[in-house]
């Protein structure tokens, strides 16, 4: 995915991102959706070193990563080069504040699970460290303190955005991405005020059917429309295309939310998935898929052949729909780019999918969760959870991870001028405000993901240009999800 976030999302949820996100997000598209579905940080698959090679990463800051002797002090190990800095900076403040000391250290690129495991060996270990899934849970459970009824917890504005593990809350996400449907709020409020319109609010859009008669409605008038309104549209959708610059947004986002429900219904985890599918929810993909292209004015017969920039047509004003995330709100409103397109034009809505439309909100993942140290001693425990707490309610740790990080935290305290300003992450918290369920990111239990992906967005290729049928995708999406999860089982 274009990533990497949410950094949101998840025990569910929660994924990539961004991006500007945390967890990756808003670089590759690639990026975010492949390390979903892999062994992520903490997890013990690329933990190839030897342990003497590990220390010998992080014998120069040793010193620095100690923690003194003494009643309550605390060790964050970082996950995140980048925000390197401003955790140094946050752990000097606090302990100025309070005489707790909190020392930091950060794991550089790429190092973090054997990083993770030299200094976990030690007999002063990070008291927070940093998890990604349920796999790392599950080798870490021995060391994830319950984190049911911190401060950390209450604070979520979504319960989802955690990493449930052996009847306990082994992790907390610090940071989310989100992604669902951009819409252009303002040539959709202005269709509303024509005559003819099938709405007469951009609030009345709450599930599927109601989105598929907007979309429906606008392209069968753009010409009346760009005549009444000064626009420049195409089409109500952008481009849905299917090479491989734009195909993880529907065999990765879209496939996650019929992936979602089925998970949801079997009762398994959300985000770890299981190994057989049913594809239950595939009619609901191809309702959705079919509105895509059809209220498109992309050739359906020419998806795959790379033609196709649905950003640009999005930020140009010639569509006004698009599937995507929140690290697309950057690029839209980077002046370089010379899009039409501004933040006050620039809104989400979820991916209605015909299930639960009343009740679904934005989709929203992350593969960034705290988790604190259980053997660590009690006072070193309480101290953990009290910094913790601090840095997501005081002034100074909501502004370093805010403005400092540029991530969107998923806690009800970052409000007012500690809400991020990205469009997108601000319509996702009015949804978690309101109640909304957000969609987990499920996508990531996808098993050898290039693989699964390709044979599906083959099928889907071959459907929508009319040389296929809908059985073909069907059986790539249920039957090689049972393949690959079999290889990749074997391949451990």
């Amino acid at each position: 995915m274009k990533r990497k976030l949410l950094s949101v999302i998840l025990s569910s949820a929660m994924i990539a991102a961004l991006l500007t996100g945390c967890g990756g997000g808003s670089s590759t598209p690639d990026t975010a959706a492949d390390a979903g579905s892999e062994t992520t940080e903490g997890a013990t698959e690329e933990n190839t070193e030897s342990t003497e090679e590990a220390a010998d990463t992080t014998e120069e800051s040793t010193e620095e990563a100690a923690v003194p002797a003494g009643d309550g002090s605390v060790y964050l190990l970082n996950f995140k080069p980048e925000s390197d800095q401003q955790w140094k900076d946050l752990a000097a403040i606090y302990t100025e504040q309070t005489g707790v000391e909190v020392n930091v250290l950060t794991a550089a690129e790429g190092t973090y699970s054997t990083t993770m495991q030299a200094e976990m060996a030690k007999d002063e270990a990070p008291t927070i460290f940093n998890i990604g899934n349920v796999t790392a849970a599950q080798t870490w459970n021995d060391y994830t303190y319950d984190l049911s009824g911190t401060a950390l917890y209450d604070h979520l504005s979504d319960k989802s955005l955690v990493i449930n593990y052996d009847g306990k809350v082994a992790a907390v996400a610090n940071c989310y991405e989100c992604y669902g449907i951009i819409y252009n709020k303002t040539i959709l409020n202005d269709y509303c005020s024509l005559e003819g319109a099938v709405i007469s609010s951009v609030d009345d859009i709450k599930d599927f059917a109601t989105l598929k008669a907007v979309a429906e409605d606008i392209n069968s008038r753009v010409d009346e429309i760009n005549d009444a309104l000064g626009t420049n549209l195409t089409g109500a959708f952008s481009s849905a295309g299917l090479d491989s610059g734009s195909s993880w947004r529907f065999s990765g986002h879209l496939a996650g939310v019929a992936l979602y429900y089925e998970f949801l219904d079997a009762g398994c985890d959300l985000v770890a998935g299981q190994g057989t599918i049913e594809g239950k929810y595939l009619d609901n993909f191809k309702n959705v898929w079919d509105m895509y292209v059809g209220t498109s004015s992309a050739d359906p017969k020419t998806l795959e052949g790379g033609t196709y920039n649905a950003e640009m047509e999005f930020g140009m004003g010639e569509a006004v729909f698009f599937q995507n995330g929140n690290w697309e709100y950057a690029p839209l409103v980077n002046p370089d780019n010379g899009y039409e397109v501004t933040d006050e034009d620039l809104g989400m809505m979820p991916i209605y999918f015909g299930v639960d439309d009343a009740n679904q909100g934005l989709c929203v993942g992350t593969e960034n969760y705290w988790a604190v140290n259980a053997k660590a001693s009690e006072e070193d425990i309480a101290a953990t959870l009290a910094f913790l707490e601090w840095v997501i309610t005081s002034d100074e740790g909501r502004d370093a991870i805010t403005n400092g990080m540029g991530l969107s935290a998923p806690f009800d305290t970052f409000t007012g001028e500690f809400e991020s300003e990205n469009a997108f992450v601000r319509d996702n918290n009015t949804y978690m405000a309101d109640g909304k369920t957000a969609v987990a990111w499920s996508f990531n239990a996808t098993p050898n993901v290039d693989d699964w992906r390709a044979d599906v967005v083959s099928a889907l290729t071959a459907y929508t240009n009319g040389s296929g049928q809908w059985d073909a995708v069907k059986t790539a999406f249920v039957d090689g999800w049972a393949t690959q999860w079999q290889l990749a089982e074997e391949a451990k």
